[in-house]
């Protein structure tokens, strides 16, 4: 058998994969549900992810996996509307018309900034198209001083800064110019008229997950089981043991008895964060990690024209999305649906101790500080979710801190890792991420199988 440790989407892809090649697979999840960070919320129409999710074009593999599971024809391909909010004004910044009315940068300031982000090098006076091609080479530039290089002072100051503080707060300084570069390529697929191209899926991507769950079956997962030991011998994995909650009727549920079991193993995909890798194996992840505190507001109104915008002001939280700007509002039974969000840097800081009701309350009066025309009684439900691992913090010298796939030299022959620390989760953490990790993992398990497995699946 082999042993899956985490039943997000990373794990159930493992196991999806590992099942193909004719392997027996069981996946513990040490909470009461599967999916990990593509949770979602019911609305009065369909259910919306707890924290917001999008594809990029560039994001092949979860696309096939799509198709595979028979969801081809529930794949949409939105444009998204981008802007920024400064002094009061919210600014569209998707088509070039809107870009050069930006009134807060200067026409040499909007022509370094957009050669950036079409990858033209033009310091110097010679533009080159080449120098942004592998972004390791800027793995060890610091952000700030890439983009004083790269652009212009007032860029960064106005610009970048703010979208940088919002995303990586007191941590900025230390992130490596790569994680830009490859965002860029990350997100680079765009219409010239109409702006950035996005996926979305019709019912949202609790369906991807349903999908994925029905076709591992729920007989191969165990749910409400962590895993607390991962024993070796003689250099290769040997058991695991679970403790796993059960009701007298032997189902899984919180606060009730506990059960210990051992289950042999011929190998393990650890498919959870790295911390549960270093309590299991002793193995050490350098990577720091930022948490999220996130709500979501159904709302009887539209309070903007944009999906994605950018806040330059002292709101409280990082990002106003409005998804139903992006996904139209009848699918979710006329709703209205946001999303504000903050990142944390520091788990003492003042938004991480606090409660939800605290939490909402400060954003609630956040909200009405940015758009006058907010009424509070508009707000039909609010719900806010925090998890204290969402995302790398992608500093320099970050590709020498990934943990490998294959744990056999570091570890044991058996340990494999296809958590949010592996190679597929750079430059940017995705759901596609997760799922080329665990691909990866079971492609290494089962090599005379071969299945397509990406490129990233080497050591």
């Amino acid at each position: 058998m082999i042993g899956v440790v985490g039943g997000g989407i990373a794990g159930l892809a493992a196991a999806h994969r590992l099942q193909a090649a004719g392997r027996d697979v069981r996946i513990f999840e040490a909470s009461e549900d599967v999916g990990g960070l593509a949770r979602v919320y019911e609305t009065a129409g369909d259910p919306i992810e707890t924290f917001y999710h999008h594809l990029s074009k560039s994001e092949e593999t979860i696309v096939d996996l799509v198709h595979e599971l028979g969801l081809g024809e529930a794949l949409e391909w939105r444009y998204m509307s981008n802007a920024y909010y400064v002094d009061g004004v919210v600014h569209p910044m998707d088509k070039p018309w809107e870009i050069l009315a930006y009134p807060h940068l200067s026409l040499y300031d909007k022509f370094r900034l957009g050669m950036l982000v079409l990858e033209i090098d033009v310091r110097g006076g010679v533009p080159r198209f080449d120098a942004y091609e592998d972004i390791t080479d800027y793995e060890d530039v610091p952000i700030k001083d890439f983009l004083l290089e790269h652009t212009t002072r007032h860029v960064y100051e106005s610009f970048w800064e703010p979208l940088l503080d919002a995303k990586f707060g007191s941590r900025t300084e230390d992130v490596s110019a790569a994680w830009l570069l490859g965002r860029v390529k990350f997100r680079g697929e765009r219409d010239l008229l109409r702006g950035e191209i996005l996926g979305y899926l019709d019912g949202g991507f609790g369906r991807l997950l349903d999908a994925l769950l029905a076709d591992v079956g729920e007989d191969a997962i165990t749910t409400g089981a962590r895993v607390t030991d991962l024993a070796t011998s003689d250099g290769s994995v040997e058991s695991l043991t679970v403790e796993r909650r059960t009701r007298a009727d032997g189902s899984a549920a919180e606060g009730v008895d506990t059960v210990t079991e051992t289950h042999d193993v011929d190998a393990v995909v650890v498919a959870a964060m790295p911390n549960v890798l270093e309590d299991l194996t002793g193995y050490p992840c350098g990577i720091d990690f930022q948490g999220t505190v996130c709500s979501v507001w159904s709302m009887d109104e539209s309070l903007t024209d944009t999906y994605w915008l950018n806040i330059k002001d002292e709101a409280p939280f990082g990002v106003f999305i409005e998804h139903t700007n992006f996904v139209p509002p009848e699918r979710y039974g006329g709703e209205h649906l946001y999303y504000t969000a903050s990142y944390v840097q520091d788990y003492d800081e003042d938004l991480w101790g606090m409660s939800d009701e605290a939490v909402e309350a400060r954003w609630r009066d956040g909200i009405a500080d940015l758009f006058p025309q907010f009424d509070p009684d508009s707000v039909n439900w609010v719900k806010t979710a925090r998890n204290p691992r969402t995302a790398p913090v992608y500093e320099r010298g970050y590709l020498d801190m990934v943990v490998p796939y294959d744990l056999g030299d570091e570890v044991a022959e058996g340990v494999y890792y296809a958590g949010m620390a592996s190679r597929a989760q750079y430059p940017e953490r995705s759901l596609n991420g997760g799922i080329e990790a665990g691909y990866a993992c079971a492609g290494l398990i089962t090599p005379s199988r071969d299945r397509g497995v990406p490129a990233t699946a080497s050591r």
